[in-house]
Formats: C-alpha cells, structure tokens, sequence
C-alpha cells in the first residue's frame, strides 16, 4: 500500500500566495485588496503562533507581545491550519508587491569548504592581471589603502572591492585560489588565521570613491576604465551564485554609465554620496534585496537572521541553534533582542541569563572563557527572574523565564549533516555579524565569531585543500 503523504499546509499557502502574485492582476489591485488576500491566507499552529506567507515571498511570524510582524521561516513538518488575520492590521510592509517576489535565487554558503570554481578564479586572475600592470599615477588608490600597499593602481582595488561587495557572506578558506591570487598587492596579512580569512564586506560607498575621484580630477578616461573593470569583474562573479544576486545588481547600477559616459558626471562633481544614490536609484526592483544592506541595513539584517534560521532547519530546533550564534553578537546597548521574533528572544533570554551573550565581543572563549553547554547539561538560574520574566534594558523588552527542565545546545555543538550545510550555516552566521555591525556599529572580530570559528575547526577536514 503505498504511504499517504502528508498535507503541508505552509506548502498550500505558500502556492496560493505565490500563484496569486504572479497574475498580472496582483499589480493593479488596490493595496486593501492585496491586503486581504494575504490575510485571509494566514495560518495558525497548535502553539498559538501566526503566520503569514508575504514580502520578499517570505514567511513573517506575529509577534504576540507587541504585534509585529517577524520575518521567521516556518517550523518544519509542524502542523497548522488557516486562521486568517484582520487585513486592516497588517503593515504594508508584510504585503507583496510583485517585483520582490521575482528576487534573483543566490545561495548563504560561505566560500569555506566548497571552492570557488576554478573557471571563475582563472577568469578574475585575468582581470587581475591586466589591472596590475595600470599605473598607480593615472588609477591612485583613493579606496582599500588598508587592504593594499600605496604603489597599487586603483584598478586593483576595483577587482577586489567588486569581489568583496558581491559576495554574500565573505568569508574564504585560507587558501582560496580567489583570494591568493591577489597576495603580491597586499598591505598586509588579510584578517583571520589559516583555515578563514574573514574578511570585511565593503560598503558601496567605497567603489563609487574609486571611480568619482578620477572625474573630480577630470580624469573621466579613467573613470570609466574603473568602471568597466568592476563591470567585468562582476559579469565573471555571475557564475557562483553565492556572488550573482549583487553582481547583477551591479551590473544594473555601472552598466548604464559604460553606455552613457558622464551619466554620473554632475553627480561626482557634487560627492561620493550623491553617486551612490544614483547608481542605487538605477537598481530593479526585483534585485532591492540584494541591495538591502545598502538601502534599508535593518531590515537587511533581519533577512540574515532568517536566512540563518534556514540554514539551520537540520537541527531539532532551529530557533534555539540560531540564538547560540546570535549569542557571539556585541550588544552593549541591549539592541538586539527587540529585533527577534519571540520564539528567537526566549531562546536568546536563555542564554544571556547563563552569561553566554556578548562572547566574541569578550573575546573569550573556551577553555579560558565561558563553559561551553551541551545538551544534557541544563542553563543555571538566571539571578533576577521574577513571575516568570527576566527584565533587560533596552527597548523595553523582557526575556520568558526557563521553561523548566529545558536544555539549551551550544553552538559550538551544532553539527551540519554535510559540508554544503556547514558552509551555509557558516555564510549565513557571518552575513548576520556583518549586518548587525551595521546596525549597531559593533565591531567584527579579526579571528572571526566564536561559535563559527569553532564550527570551522569541526568541519576543517572536509575543505577541498588543507594547509600544509
């Protein structure tokens, strides 16, 4: 007899919703009408917890306590049913408008583990090496003087700024040919140690310096040479998907200015920043995603959070998984926990009451800094719990107490099933770090976070190469 398969009704509504929005009528309905029919499409499960599939063809989690919206992936295989919400109630925010749902599919993984293709680094060598041949008098190094020395040409940095900005989440295995390639121009040692090389993501800001100094200076010939080699750089970055959704928006952002030479003119002669909204402005919609952590860093940051969520969909309880990496953000001024779903601040409460928060800002770690909890090993009492709630400061937001009897996992436990999932648990880690250093200013340390570093030390031997 062959086995019943099971109704999944996130799958149903998520089809409903997804059918919905690509009729072409979606686009022409008026917003309260959009607005009920996502509403009607919510989903309600055994715990009390509401769901509606929406913006971004994401799933948004409603947060009892205040009423907002979360963006939060689903339980997996977890029972629901349609419940419905009030349309009027729902932020226009969580209401797809159409382009966001067409969002270019990418990929979380890090580069550590799975290589870059060997195609790709041949092609970026090529460009490398005709950039370095430019003179640093005519291309001068008006952006990444801390990564390369001051006789590089600008258009080396081009190369670089372009690989840095497009990747997802750039952190590199040490001996990524990607990166190596670019050792003769280097300053200094790239930050991490000799298995990750974690590596800032530069701001959009410092591309269009290369390239609006040169017009300042009447150099428009060069200008556009600089942008041609990030164009060139990024046409070769399709091929990787952990790189393609910000390459193509790139592309859409410098393209127009190779076809129209002076199109950014007037704006150069003004500053940087008047640039950058002109390069943004010409950005697709459908690719605003891509573009998040320029446009919106917030809300990027909460899209890294669900991406990390996923990422982590192996472990018994994702939410919980998610906190323990979460747990190696600095967050001083009591900023982070407002910016969670519930079910994300109870399991992150958890573990700030065990002292475990905060961790790579105190840059201690095991065997000299905090014990690292395994699962039989219950959290200890958090000192000030009082009918049932845990007070911090910050935002005004209170952390459940312990349920009783309810183990926490450390992330220095979590195990990926294999290394495709470590890697996307290590690149959607670290696009959470990287974006929640813009939210709040904290910095990112230079040997990585603690639960990824140590998740790297588990999964080294899976690498395609291994340091000598």
């Amino acid at each position: 007899m062959a086995a019943v398969r099971t109704w999944d009704a996130f799958a149903a509504a998520e089809a409903e919703v997804r059918a919905m929005v690509a009729d072409h009528r979606w686009a022409t309905l008026p917003a309260p009408a959009r607005a009920r029919a996502i509403a009607a499409r919510g989903l309600g499960t055994p715990d009390g917890d509401r769901w509606l599939f929406g913006a971004h063809a994401r799933w948004h989690l409603h947060d009892p306590a205040d009423g907002r919206w979360h963006l939060s992936p689903p339980p997996k295989g977890g029972r629901a049913r349609r419940v419905g919400h009030a349309a009027a109630a729902l932020p226009s925010r969580v209401i797809p408008q159409g382009p966001d749902f067409a969002a270019e599919p990418g990929s979380t993984q890090a580069f550590i583990g799975p290589d870059v293709p060997a195609a790709l680094t041949d092609q970026v060598r090529v460009l490398l090496r005709a950039s370095g041949r430019r003179s640093e008098h005519d291309f001068p190094l008006t952006a990444f003087g801390e990564i390369f020395a001051s006789d590089v040409p600008g258009t080396v940095a081009a190369v670089w700024g372009t690989v840095m900005w497009c990747a997802y989440a750039p952190a590199f295995d040490g001996n990524e040919g990607l990166i190596t390639i670019f050792g003769e121009y280097l300053r200094r040692p790239l930050p991490g140690d000799e298995w990750v090389r974690w590596l800032p993501a530069p701001p959009l800001l410092d591309l269009v310096a290369l390239v609006a100094e040169r017009v300042r200076s009447g150099r428009s010939r060069e200008a556009l040479r600089l942008t041609a080699v990030m164009a060139d750089t990024a046409q070769v970055l399709l091929a990787d998907p952990r790189f393609r959704p910000r390459a193509l928006a790139l592309l859409t952002m410098v393209e127009p200015a190779l076809d129209r030479p002076g199109l950014d003119d007037r704006a150069a002669l003004r500053d940087d920043e008047t640039v950058r909204r002109a390069w943004l402005e010409r950005c697709p919609a459908r690719l605003s995603r891509a573009v998040l952590a320029e446009t919106d860093p917030s809300a990027h940051f909460c899209h890294t959070v669900y991406e990390l969520s996923e990422a982590l969909a192996f472990t018994g309880d994702p939410a919980h998984a998610a906190a323990t990496l979460l747990a190696d953000l600095s967050d001083s001024r009591g900023m982070l926990p407002g910016r969670l779903d519930h079910r994300l601040r109870r399991a992150y409460g958890e573990l700030a009451r065990a002292g475990l928060t905060g961790t790579s800002a105190a840059e201690s770690t095991e065997p000299d800094g905090f014990p690292v909890l395994g699962p039989a090993q219950p959290l200890p009492a958090g000192p000030h719990e009082r009918h049932g709630q845990v007070a911090r400061e910050g935002e005004g937001w209170h952390v459940p107490a312990r349920a009783p009897g309810h183990h926490v996992v450390s992330g220095f436990e979590i195990e990926p099933p294999d290394r495709v999932s470590a890697a996307a648990v290590l690149g959607s880690a670290y696009a959470v770090g990287l974006a929640w250093a813009r939210v709040s200013g904290a910095r990112v340390p230079e040997r990585g976070f603690a639960g990824q570093s140590a998740l790297v030390r588990r999964v080294a031997h899976e690498r395609d190469d291994v340091p000598s």
